[in-house]
């Protein structure tokens, strides 16, 4: 039977959107890789009665629970105080623990604040993780067939200590998958062409509309690394068979690095000149690594027509320019190459709309335009 695990993250600037949770998505990652299944995610502030009844809560229905944030020497720091409540156990300062923190602000010229003593504390069923990188350690705790990790909020604290534990954990098998990036094609119109393959339970295959267009995520879980990526290998082959022309990309790349490969394969550079789409592609596209090698630069101009985009585009010396015209419900994107000029005729609804359209059309035209 496989791993059930939770996150809990701790700390009440998380509830008030004053920081994003980065530690959920990267544990919740790693322990995919590992084979264990997530199952379920909390966040809860600063306050010990609910802290202890997220624990309480998580235990009933997880293996594992990791948990980040509240490890600090604050009275607002409450991870270890709710742990000991939500298992019955009373915390005491362990020695060793003691002087190594004593010993950290001394090597600082320091003499370390009383307050920082509770960051000593352990409960019988746990024991310390070191933290090379701060003064908060963190706590690794078995009781009942059950196991806490307990972890600072801090990710340059977190991330190291998490990898000393990860050894020490055993999934039910591997996990893999893969996202196949798609434009040009609505999530309905996908999974309409998916037909029976968004059915299937090894892999499973699933849809999502994103920002850069829909996302097609294939993933499958195996005994070992290599029959799971067997089946997503499958699954990506049929799936492009259906789909091909619409795939631009997978998993991290974008479409601006995925453009960039494609204009260095011919050696060309590009230019932009927006009206429509306000500047929204250049910056796409110099965000890129090593944009520029092949980015020559960008123009903007309000209400713009073809014309007036073409003749103060071409100004700027590339091989390949798009123009992104104005328009008050349409406009007709050009991509102009050596070889020729592509048209794309886009539809929108208001002027918001048109501009997220022709960042993404676009992009998608200058793919499509290089990739002939």
């Amino acid at each position: 039977m496989s791993t059930k695990a939770e996150l809990l993250s701790i700390g009440t600037e998380l509830l008030l959107g004053q920081i994003v949770d980065t530690n959920a998505n990267y544990l919740a990652g790693r322990l995919a890789l590992l084979g264990i299944d997530c199952l379920h995610m909390q966040t809860v502030g600063d306050n010990l009665g609910r802290a202890k009844q997220a624990f309480e809560r998580a235990l009933a229905r997880s293996d594992l629970v990791v948990a980040t944030g509240g490890l600090g020497p604050t009275e607002d720091d409450l991870t270890r105080e709710a742990i000991a409540a939500a298992l019955g156990e009373t915390p005491s300062v362990d020695p060793a623990l003691e002087a190594e923190l004593v010993a950290w602000f001394a090597g600082r010229g320091l003499v370390m604040p009383e307050r920082n003593r509770k960051q000593a504390w352990l409960i019988p069923s746990a024991r310390a993780l070191p933290n090379p990188n701060g003064t908060a350690p963190g706590w690794d705790v078995k009781k009942d067939g059950k196991r806490i990790v307990a972890m600072p909020g801090v990710p340059r604290e977190m991330t190291p200590m998490w990898e000393s534990v990860e050894p020490s954990l055993t999934g039910g098998g591997a996990l893999r998958w893969r996202t196949l990036k798609l434009l040009g094609i609505g999530e309905s119109a996908v999974e309409e062409k998916l037909a029976e393959l968004v059915h299937s339970t090894s892999p499973t295959v699933a849809t999502y509309a994103k920002n850069d267009g829909v996302h097609v995520r294939v993933a499958d879980k195996a005994s070992a690394p290599e029959e799971a990526d067997r089946h997503v290998a499958e699954m990506e082959r049929a799936i492009r068979a259906r789909l091909g022309e619409y795939v631009w990309g997978t998993d991290d790349e974008t479409l601006p690095t995925v453009i960039g490969r494609r204009l260095e394969a011919r050696k060309w550079r590009l230019a932009v000149a927006e009206s429509l789409s306000a500047g929204d592609i250049a910056r796409s596209l110099a965000d890129a690594p090593d944009a520029a090698r092949w980015f020559v630069g960008a123009i903007v101009r309000p209400s713009a027509n073809a014309e007036t985009l073409e003749n103060e585009g071409r100004r700027l010396g590339s091989d390949v320019l798009l123009t992104t015209p104005h328009g008050a419900d349409t406009s007709e994107l050009r991509a102009i190459t050596p070889e020729g000029t592509r048209r794309l005729q886009i539809r929108f609804r208001s002027a918001a709309d048109g501009r997220r359209r022709a960042l993404l059309s676009g992009l998608d035209l200058l793919r499509r335009t290089l990739a002939d």
